[in-house]
């Protein structure tokens, strides 16, 4: 006998988005080994023609790391990894590979700023001992750390190709700076004037327009009820989309944001793009403390690691929820270290899907039959007519019709294509686009016929909703991060302490 609706429907849900175990939003430590290195650990990819008003002939690429940062995490925040390598990736001839690469590098100076105490220089704890700011090196000698970056364009073969620096058309030279994170209002007064101002103007070589580049802590954009799912789906999946409240909403993240030229990024004739973001570590890592009684300078940047050899790919995020939902277990690792252009070897996690046979085990529900066509094209070739290359090959990416006009905030459709909004997911990824109730309905059929797949006409939700409305509208778009002071500001209330 068939369980009731709501029994149901808690338990698709509990599957669909808790199935990866030590999953959480987006993707949020999705595998074993970035779960403990979560610096390289890439959470949200987005893509969208840009919907700035002037700015509809460019490209917005945001590559969100770092997850669940707590606002009041110091003394030590959350840089970048210097012995990191962040990339966006894009394929622009539907062969799986990527042509043109940015990527970004990282340096963390230490000042080692210190105090006079009784006629002796001592080093302080804190990574500031003055007010930072709003200008970019405003405050720069009460600053204990100064992160900045390089970004690299290489093209063809991210490891063997042409590789050529950005210049930064703001101040000159081809470094650019992060701001600090948001300490607090005390440190930096106006935090959002601050981050502000580190966006620059960026010469992409070989691209006769200029672009720009951000990056920086932000509020995490991605909205989900995590903690009611986990608690055995604590919510009702088929209720009001919008009545519970984002669990991570008291978090931030560290996004790598850039806006380029379309006429940069496609090729030929072809309007469609396909990306993702990766990150990278060294391939030897050796633990090396510094003898007792040393004092480090800006040039010992790692602390007691020294890293070198080849790079190692770590993390890899096209399509949201993929590693999450899609890939097994056993799996997790691999596919976060693997390419595009491999992905055959993943195939059948899409085509057979392991969701709606345990629901039919379970409960004898009518899941759409296998192998799943309908999920081969929403995951890994685009869908025809809207977001597939005319070239193209089977792979995970997130893909985007760059000649699909983009819409302002106020006319976007928080459930993109499904919608009726073709400029949205999976039409490329924009903030405002609910992935988590667009792809839920996708993975029960909803792109199948009525009489084929009757409960995949249902409106699944996990109550939380965003939409365009709640982040800027001007590059990079995603929110300024939450303070670490004063409490509330963070989240952090009289009921918490």
């Amino acid at each position: 006998m068939r369980q009731p609706i709501h029994t149901l429907l808690s338990v698709t849900l509990l599957a669909a988005l808790g199935a990866a175990g030590s999953a959480s939003a987006s993707s949020h430590r999705e595998a074993p080994f970035v779960s403990g290195h979560p610096k390289v650990d890439g959470t949200d990819f987005y893509m969208f023609r840009s919907y700035e008003a002037g700015r509809q002939d460019f490209v917005t690429l945001i590559a969100n790391y770092i997850p669940l940062e707590d606002a009041y995490g110091g003394p030590n925040y959350f840089s970048m990894d210097p012995d990191g390598l962040y990339e966006i990736e894009i394929d622009n001839k539907g062969d799986a590979q990527e042509h043109l690469t940015f990527q970004f590098r990282f340096t963390n100076a230490y000042q080692n700023a210190a105090l006079d105490i009784g006629g002796k220089s001592v080093p302080v704890p804190l990574v500031n001992i003055g007010p930072i700011g709003p200008g970019v090196t405003d405050g720069d000698a009460n600053k204990n750390l100064i992160e900045s970056y390089t970004v690299t364009l290489v093209q063809g073969d991210r490891r063997h190709g042409k590789g050529t620096l950005a210049t930064n058309l703001t101040s000159g030279g081809t470094t650019f700076r992060k701001p600090l994170d948001n300490i607090g209002n005390k440190s930096i007064a106006d935090y959002a004037t601050y981050s502000s101002n580190h966006i620059f103007s960026i010469g992409i070589p070989g691209c006769s327009g200029a672009g720009r580049v951000f990056v920086g802590q932000r509020k995490d954009p991605f909205a989900v009820n995590l903690g009611e799912i986990f608690d055995l789906v604590n919510l009702n999946p088929v209720g009001a989309p919008n009545a519970e409240p984002n669990t991570i909403g008291d978090k931030n993240v560290t996004s790598i944001a850039l806006e380029v030229p379309i006429s940069c990024l496609t090729q030929g004739s072809d309007p469609v793009i396909g990306a993702w973001t990766t990150a990278s570590l060294h391939q030897i890592s050796v633990l090396n403390p510094a003898p007792h009684g040393t004092v480090p300078d800006s040039s010992n940047a790692h602390g007691p690691q020294l890293a070198g050899g080849a790079w190692t790919q770590v993390s890899r995020l096209g399509m949201p929820l993929v590693n999450e939902v899609i890939i097994g277990l056993p799996d997790k690792d691999r596919f976060n270290s693997s390419e595009p252009k491999d992905d055959g070897q993943f195939a059948n996690y899409v085509t057979n899907p392991t969701l709606p046979a345990l629901l039919h085990v379970l409960f004898g529900v009518a899941a759409p039959t296998t192998p799943r066509a309908d999920l081969v094209t929403a995951f890994l070739t685009g869908i025809p007519g809207l977001n597939q290359q005319k070239k193209v090959t089977g792979s995970e990416m997130l893909r985007l019709n760059t000649s699909t006009p983009a819409l302002a905030a106020a006319q976007q459709n928080t459930l993109g294509v499904l919608g009726g909004d073709v400029a949205g997911f999976p039409n490329g990824r924009r903030p405002g686009d609910d992935v988590v109730d667009i792809e839920l309905r996708v993975a029960m059929g909803v792109l199948w016929p009525a009489d084929q797949a009757p409960d995949g006409q249902l409106p699944y939700t996990d109550q939380t909703s965003l939409s365009a409305a709640d982040f800027g509208q001007t590059f990079p778009y995603v929110n300024p991060p939450l303070p670490g002071s004063p409490n509330g500001a963070n989240g952090v209330t009289a009921a918490a302490k």
